[in-house]
């Protein structure tokens, strides 16, 4: 999970998640966001999904979260 911006509460939260080999092609954002309305606490459900093909680590194997905030940030933001 890492932040978005947001024009109303000025960041969000944003799941980048790879999905299992056996999921690929059937798992969609909204049921991402479903799934987690009832299992997790209202500020922390994500606003926004996005689903990867992998996600960079480090030489130990922990996920470089700010390497994919970084990518976000530099991304456009998108016009309402």
């Amino acid at each position: 999970m890492i932040a978005m911006r947001d024009d109303y509460r000025g960041e969000s939260v944003k799941a980048v998640i790879v999905p299992r080999e056996s999921h690929r092609g059937e798992l969609r954002p909204e049921h991402v966001v479903a799934w987690a309305r009832d299992h997790m606490a209202a500020y922390k459900v994500p606003r926004c999904v996005e689903l990867a093909d992998a996600l960079p680590r480090s030489a130990s194997g922990k996920v470089l979260w700010r390497v994919l905030q970084a990518e976000h940030d530099a991304r456009p933001a998108r016009s309402p």
